[in-house]
């Protein structure tokens, strides 16, 4: 796997699911199933890959939610799943396509949420969403892993809970289940 490594958006063929799979080893098959099914459906926002050799070595995935504002739903982005092979991990490939994740959620909407690492993601531009008023869709989410990004679009009034559509519920895939929720709770102290 070497070459040159370029962001370009997903094409037909591209092996995203293996390399979800991959990425998330024991969870892959069902991070890759949720994927697969807002890939196909009206949610999907944007889905890039990361190619080096011609080789892709890792994705990204851009799907719509909404945010319960007093005023009214406001559009939002949530950047799920993130997805570098195991092997290409820790070489800056996630990092390129949060990269560019964040560009085309700029053109798109206000804030782009996610579920994940605050030493990752912040240094890359997250902050915790708590701080800025807003709530994440299930208590199970971690106050410190419940992430967004404020874009320019962005109006003091468009705070409230994260609502995520249906298919992150039927896959049980907004928050941790016991016991690793204990366990990321324990660690994020």
């Amino acid at each position: 796997m070497t070459g040159e490594l370029v962001v370009r958006p997903e094409r037909t063929g591209d092996p995203v699911a293996e390399v979800v799979r991959a990425a998330f080893a024991d969870e892959g098959e069902h991070v890759a199933a949720l994927w697969t099914e807002l890939a196909a459906s009206d949610l999907l926002r944007g889905s890039l890959v990361a190619e080096a050799g011609g080789e892709v070595v890792g994705h990204v995935g851009l799907s719509h939610a909404w945010v319960d504002a007093r005023r009214e739903l406001v559009e939002v982005w949530v950047l799920s799943p993130l997805s570098v092979v195991p092997e290409r991990q820790g070489t800056g490939v996630g990092s390129r396509l949060l990269a560019a994740a964040l560009d085309a959620a700029r053109a798109g909407v206000p804030l782009l949420f996610l579920e994940g690492d605050p030493g990752y993601y912040g240094a890359r531009g997250f902050e915790r969403a708590d701080r800025h008023g807003f709530a994440p869709a299930t208590t199970r989410t971690p106050a410190p892993a419940f992430q967004v990004v404020r874009f320019d679009t962005h109006e003091e009034w468009m705070t409230g809970r994260l609502v995520y559509p249906d298919i992150w519920w039927r896959y049980d895939a907004a928050g941790l289940r016991d016991p690793r929720l204990a366990e990321i709770e324990e660690l994020l102290r």
